[in-house]
């Protein structure tokens, strides 16, 4: 396996662990508010999004860097 293959990786496992923690969490507290089985239903939501949102940063991941270094005007060198 790449070194860049490996941060991609690892970087999408980290990003998505945070976005689906952060956006399940969010919208379940929207939808139920602070009720006695919110973790569990927090929980549930959570198991559902990590696995697409890991597919996502991984298939997308490179084109939104690409799309972002382009509307910065980031050029390299």
């Amino acid at each position: 396996m790449s070194e860049m293959f490996r941060l991609r990786l690892v970087f999408a496992l980290l990003m998505s662990l945070l976005m689906s923690s952060l956006m399940s969490g969010w919208v379940t507290w929207l939808n139920i508010g602070l009720h006695p089985d919110f973790l569990l239903r927090w929980q549930y939501a959570f198991m559902a999004a990590w696995p697409a949102a890991f597919t996502v940063v991984m298939l997308c991941g490179p084109l939104v860097h690409g799309a972002s270094q382009r509307l910065a005007g980031w050029r390299r060198g």
